[in-house]
């Protein structure tokens, strides 16, 4: 499975939703882990290995060396608090960069595991970002439409000079 490279159409695109009844959206949804583990990611949204499907993989959990992905159908958010903290995000579609972004410390997101039954998560941190960040990608927005313009055209400027020296997903770069 291949990780979808911006500036990928695909990546802009609005994702339709799943029925969790279709036994190919848990395929995709192991698929997707494999390949967010393989890229060293923290998350990954269908999108971004080109299918336009709302299901969402993460697995923020940085402290243990087991892997306990977090498998999200129709995620949706439910709420956002705090005053939004700037801090540098990456992106497995976006390689070779960093980028900093503003967001909202803590989301809460709503959505159906693998076997249809309806969860809540919530979190801050590392947590309440990568979400905000891959339920992005289900509405077709990548780092560089939700980030400040100013830095939007210097990390598109960084993100063609990684692309030419061949950066590759789960590659940052400095914070642009």
């Amino acid at each position: 499975m291949n990780i979808v490279l911006s500036p990928d159409p695909m990546l802009r695109q609005v994702c339709e939703p799943c029925r969790v009844e279709d036994k190919s959206i848990k395929k995709l949804a192991k698929q997707m882990a494999k390949a967010m583990y393989k890229n060293n990611g923290c998350g990954l949204a269908a999108p971004q290995v080109g299918v336009l499907k709302r299901v969402v993989v993460v697995d923020c959990d940085t402290e243990s060396d087991e892997r306990n992905p977090i498998y999200m159908i129709n995620p949706e958010l439910v709420e956002l608090q705090g005053d939004p903290i700037v801090m540098g995000e990456g992106c497995l579609s976006c390689p070779g960069i960093t980028v900093e972004i503003a967001r909202p410390p803590f989301a809460k997101v709503r959505f159906l595991d693998l076997d249809g039954e309806e969860w809540t998560i919530e979190g801050d941190g590392l947590l309440g970002r990568c979400l905000q960040h891959e339920l992005d990608h289900l509405d077709g927005k990548t780092m560089f439409e939700v980030c400040d313009p100013m830095a939007r055209i210097e990390a598109l400027r960084a993100y063609e000079a990684a692309l030419a020296a061949g950066a590759k997903p789960g590659e940052t770069g400095p914070v642009q």
